[in-house]
C-alpha cells in the first residue's frame, strides 16, 4: 500500500473521530500523528515538529496574556460598563454584542463567553428580560469577534500553521480585520433586526435566581489596581509588538512568550495560574494535526483529494465554485467538531486546490478560516454555542433558525467579495 493510500485512510479514521468524538479530540489528533510515524509515513523528527511551531508557541503565550485579564477583574469590569450606559433591551444587546466581539479579538472565544455569560445573565434578569433573549447573541458576538485578529480564534491559528508549515506566506496580525469587521458589523445588524425576533423569549429559573446576586465585584486579592494595569499593559503592548512585527523585528511567538513571562515575574498571576490557563487540548490538537498536513503534501495524498474534488467539481467551475464548496464543506464539519480541527483538516486540501488551479491561495485559506469559525446552526459546533445551551434554555431548531441566514450571509462574502481583498489571479 502506497504512502498517499495509507496517509489517506488515516485521514479518515481522524475525521471519522473528530465527527463521533469517541475519542477525545486532543487524544485523535495524537492518535493521527502516531499511526503515521508506526506506519512509516513520517520520522520521528516530523512527528513532533508541530509542537516547536511558532503558531503553537504563539497560542501558549496568549492563553496566558488572556487568562490575566479575568484573573485581576479587568474582563468583568469592562462587561459591568453596560449596565451604566445601556437600559432598553435593544441597547443592551448592542452593547453585550459590541463588547464580547472587542474581547473575542484578543481572546479565547471560550473564555470571552465564560466571564461574560453570568453578568449577561444578572443584567437580563435585573432588568426584567429573559435570559435566552442575550445568551445566543453573546455566543455569536464571541465567534464574529474571533474573526477579526489572527490569535482571535484558533481555526486561524491552524490555518496559519499550516501556510508557515507549507513555506507559504501568512496573514498579517490584522490582515483578518478586511473580512472579520465587515462579517461582524453585519452579523451585529442581523442578530439586532432579523435574529433577535427569532431567538426565542423563554423565563428561565437561572435568571430568576441569579437576579439578586449583585454584579459587583467580590473581594479578591488579585483585583488590585496595580495588577490590572500590568495585564492590560501587556495585552495592549503585545497587540502593538505583532502590528509592527515587521518593523520591529521580535517575532509574533516571541513577544507572546515575552509577555507572558511579565505577567507571572510581576506576580499578576501565579505560575499555578498561569499552568492553569493553558488550554493542552486545544495546543496538542494544533500541533499533533501538523504533521498530517504535511503527509498529505509530500506523500501526493492532497494532490489525489484535489483531483477527486476537481473531478466532482468540475474543473471549468473555477475558484469561485472551489471556495463555495470548501466553505459549506468546511462549516459542515465545524458543526459537529472542533473548529480548529475543522480548519486543520480543510486547510491542506484548500491549499492544494488553490495550487491546482494555479490561483493564489489566500481568498480560499481566508474562506476556511472564515468557515471553520462559522458554528451558528449547531449547539454542539463550538464551546460558547454549547455553554449557553442549558442557561438560555435553548433547543437545536433554534441555533438552526437563527444559524442557518447568518452562514448564508458568510458564504455568499466569501465567495463574492473575499477575492476582491485578495485575488485569485
Amino acid at each position: 500500500m502506497s504512502p498517499a493510500i495509507i496517509t489517506l485512510l488515516i485521514l479518515l479514521l481522524a475525521a471519522v473521530l473528530f465527527l463521533t468524538e469517541k475519542l477525545p479530540v486532543a487524544v485523535t489528533a495524537l492518535l493521527t500523528t502516531m499511526l503515521l510515524y508506526i506506519t512509516g509515513v513520517i520520522d520521528a523528527a516530523t512527528a513532533f515538529s508541530g509542537f516547536t511551531n511558532n503558531v503553537v508557541i504563539l497560542i501558549t503565550g496568549m492563553f496566558v496574556i488572556g487568562a490575566s485579564l479575568f484573573e485581576t477583574g479587568v474582563a468583568k469590569k469592562i462587561g459591568g460598563l453596560i449596565t451604566r450606559f445601556a437600559k432598553t433591551e435593544k441597547q443592551l444587546l448592542f452593547a453585550i454584542m459590541i463588547i464580547t466581539a472587542s474581547l473575542s479579538a484578543f481572546l479565547s472565544n471560550t473564555s470571552t463567553t465564560a466571564v461574560m455569560m453570568p453578568i449577561v445573565i444578572v443584567i437580563a434578569a435585573s432588568a426584567g428580560f429573559s435570559s435566552s433573549k442575550f445568551l445566543m447573541p453573546l455566543a455569536y458576538a464571541s465567534a464574529f469577534g474571533g474573526m477579526i485578529t489572527l490569535v482571535g480564534t484558533n481555526g486561524n491559528l491552524a490555518v496559519q500553521g499550516v501556510m508557515e508549515n507549507q513555506g507559504i506566506e501568512g496573514f498579517g496580525f490584522f490582515e483578518f480585520a478586511y473580512v472579520g469587521v465587515p462579517l461582524t458589523l453585519i452579523g451585529i445588524i442581523y442578530m439586532m433586526t432579523i435574529g433577535r425576533k427569532l431567538v426565542p423569549d423563554r423565563l428561565d429559573e437561572q435568571g430568576a435566581v441569579m437576579g439578586d446576586i449583585s454584579i459587583e465585584e467580590e473581594t479578591n486579592p488579585n483585583h488590585t489596581p496595580i495588577k490590572q494595569i500590568i495585564s492590560v499593559s501587556v495585552l495592549a503592548l503585545a497587540v502593538i509588538f505583532m502590528v509592527f512585527e515587521a518593523q520591529i523585528g521580535i517575532p509574533l511567538h516571541v513577544v507572546s512568550i515575552m509577555g507572558a513571562l511579565i505577567i507571572v515575574i510581576t506576580r499578576t498571576m501565579t505560575e499555578k495560574q498561569a499552568y492553569k490557563s493553558l488550554d493542552l487540548s486545544t495546543i496538542i490538537l494544533v500541533a499533533a494535526m501538523m504533521p498530517l498536513a504535511t503527509a498529505l503534501d509530500e506523500t501526493g495524498a492532497a494532490v489525489m483529494i484535489a483531483d477527486f474534488v476537481l473531478g466532482l467539481i468540475g474543473e471549468s467551475g473555477g475558484p469561485y465554485v472551489i471556495t463555495a464548496v470548501l466553505f459549506i464543506v468546511t462549516a459542515l464539519l465545524t458543526s459537529i467538531m472542533s473548529n480548529t480541527a475543522a480548519a486543520a483538516l480543510m486547510a491542506p486540501i484548500g491549499l492544494v486546490l488553490a495550487v491546482s488551479l494555479g490561483a493564489d491561495p489566500k481568498a480560499i485559506l481566508m474562506t476556511v478560516c472564515v468557515a471553520a469559525n462559522a458554528a451558528y446552526a449547531s449547539p454542539v459546533g463550538t464551546p460558547p454555542n454549547t455553554m449557553i445551551y442549558g442557561p438560555g434554555n435553548y433547543r437545536f431548531i433554534d441555533y438552526i433558525k437563527n444559524g442557518t441566514p447568518i452562514l448564508v450571509i458568510q458564504l455568499i462574502l466569501c465567495v463574492f467579495v473575499v477575492p476582491l481583498i485578495w485575488p485569485f489571479y
